[in-house]
């Protein structure tokens, strides 16, 4: 018998037929004699409706009162799932976030799970049962809901995998893997048969949509092994986990495109010590991630300063920058028709000419680049939002992934 936390994102569930679908996968692997913690998202498009809808009627709705809002949709799943396993001879149970004792941090909509209390899970698998659990959410210590950000029904099942001491953890989606690209954009790109957690947590925050980059750093962090597969086939996946020595002989492991993410440009700030932490603050405190930060070389006592952030989070990080620039000086501005391609692999850190390849195919085609950033184990540049998937396409041959190269 083995213990197995299985995730079942929005596709998965997105109506009857594909609950039913699902609740076939569970009972399959519990009459194989295992137990079993399924974590599923809300229906597809759920979330967005509720946003939509709440944001019909106040342009900035209340971050708590969106956790209220939000945690609607994966109640719905996790109650539809265990009727139909129970219309189907399954014994099953559907949990919340809070009543399978995942406590969080006090920040709405981004919180971070602090601990996870698993003795109710222990219970009722110790009875037999199949437990369904709500992603996405959780509760705080002063009793309130909140939920962990976009794709945070991966760190859901990641973070209980570690906590129940799972033997697997399987994430299931729309596709059959983690390719070397997006099939739509690149359809060359080849599925991985395992990748290092560094390589998938740059792929993750770096525009690739099959994991969440928290659920990555947790499993990373607690040497939880899982495997991205379909929920539409019986085909093998793609097994996340340690970097290997062998990983390092291929140089690139892939191509990410992200087309959601806006360029903001302060100008004309004072050139003096303490002006981009002030700046940087206003956006911390806001709770705004920020990415690719180039500061050009003052003139005149005055400095540009240009940086990246989620196209979701442009306005907000406009508002939070206006006290901050009533003390330094300066303007904002930003521009939304921007796209961000990286490429990654760990054998870039033993590998020379990974840039002057990038750079030289991306010549080769035409396409300028406004921002340059790197790791040790990426290349991220800023092109227009026009030209990315012709730049994907460019960046993937010129690093041997197409498929039969």
């Amino acid at each position: 018998m083995a213990r197995i936390v299985q995730k079942y994102g929005g596709t998965s569930v997105g109506d009857v037929d594909r609950i039913k679908n699902v609740a076939g996968r569970i009972k399959a692997a519990r009459d194989a004699g295992n137990e079993l913690v399924v974590v599923v998202s809300a229906r597809a498009g759920v979330t967005n409706e509720l946003i939509a809808r709440a944001k019909a009627l106040c342009p900035l709705p209340s971050e708590r009162e969106l956790d209220q809002l939000l945690a609607i949709g994966e109640q719905e799943t996790i109650a539809l799932t265990a009727m139909a396993l129970h219309g189907i001879g399954v014994r099953a149970v559907s949990y919340t976030g809070a009543q399978a004792g995942i406590f969080t941090d006090k920040v709405h909509t981004k919180a971070k799970i602090r601990t996870i209390n698993a003795a109710p899970l222990e219970k009722d698998l110790a009875d037999g049962n199949v437990i369904i659990v709500a992603g996405f959410q959780g509760i705080n210590d002063d009793g309130q809901v909140t939920t962990l950000g976009r794709g945070g029904s991966d760190l859901t099942a990641i973070a209980l995998a570690a906590a129940i001491q799972a033997d697997k953890c399987e994430i299931y989606t729309d596709v059959d893997g983690v390719y070397t690209a997006d099939p739509r954009v690149v359809p060359a790109a080849r599925k991985l048969p395992e990748i290092s957690y560094d390589e998938m947590l740059e792929l993750a925050s770096l525009g690739s949509k099959v994991m969440q980059t928290r659920s990555v750093e947790f499993a990373a962090k607690y040497g939880v092994v899982f495997e991205v597969r379909s929920s539409f086939n019986q085909n093998p996946g793609t097994i996340v986990k340690q970097e290997v020595a062998y990983m390092e002989k291929v140089v690139v492991r892939g191509v990410a495109v992200d087309k959601d993410q806006a360029k903001v440009v302060v100008s004309s700030i004072a050139d003096k010590p303490g002006t981009a932490a002030r700046v940087f603050r206003a956006l911390a405190e806001a709770n705004i991630n920020v990415d690719m930060i180039v500061q050009n070389v003052g003139r005149g006592g005055l400095a540009n300063l240009s940086f990246t952030v989620p196209l979701s989070e442009k306005d907000r990080a406009v508002a939070a920058l206006a006290p901050a620039l009533r003390e330094t000086g300066g303007e904002v501005a930003f521009d939304e028709r921007i796209a961000k391609l990286s490429v990654v692999g760990v054998g870039m850190r033993t590998h020379s000419g990974v840039a002057a390849t990038l750079f030289d195919a991306l010549a080769r085609a035409g396409i300028n680049l406004e921002l340059i950033s790197t790791s040790e184990i990426k290349i991220s540049v800023v092109i227009a939002k026009d030209r990315a998937d012709e730049a994907a396409r460019a960046a993937h041959a010129a690093f041997g992934l197409d498929a039969g190269a």
